[in-house]
């Protein structure tokens, strides 16, 4: 079992900066992989970020390359997602998942399948992040 909580939602204003956390517990040392996904309201949730633990190669949305920085911290067992010159398209539910069936290696990463959301069989309640104009 995995359990995941985010914290750090909140709203800002376009331009501004959130940081969202992700602590993990249970059988951490399983997750090979960790990502961010958001759903706004009406829409399908989508792929933010990815992360390897094993390796910490990463992978992002084109919409939020260069603005949004996905990292860990394994010996807090915590994710999280720095997330810079927002703008309001960035207003959504941010949900932190784990996949723990995928295995080690770094294949997940490739072109877009981290994006798949089966995989991930952990997930968090949600953080709201409100971006305002």
């Amino acid at each position: 079992q995995v359990q995941l909580v985010e914290s750090g939602g909140g709203s800002v204003q376009t331009g501004g900066s959130l940081r969202l956390s992700c602590a993990a517990s249970g059988n951490t040392a399983s997750m090979a992989y960790m990502a961010w996904f958001r759903q706004a309201p009406g829409k399908e949730r989508e792929g933010v970020a990815a992360l390897h633990t094993g390796g910490g190669s990463t992978a992002y949305a084109d919409s939020v390359k260069g603005r949004f920085t996905i990292s860990q911290d394994n010996a807090k067992n915590t994710l999280y997602l720095q997330m810079n010159s927002l703008k309001p398209e960035d207003t959504a539910v941010y949900y932190c998942a784990a996949d723990t069936t995928s295995g080690r290696g770094a294949w997940r990463l490739i072109g877009n399948f981290w994006k798949i959301i089966s995989p991930y069989n952990y997930w968090g309640p949600g953080a709201q992040v409100t971006v305002s104009s």
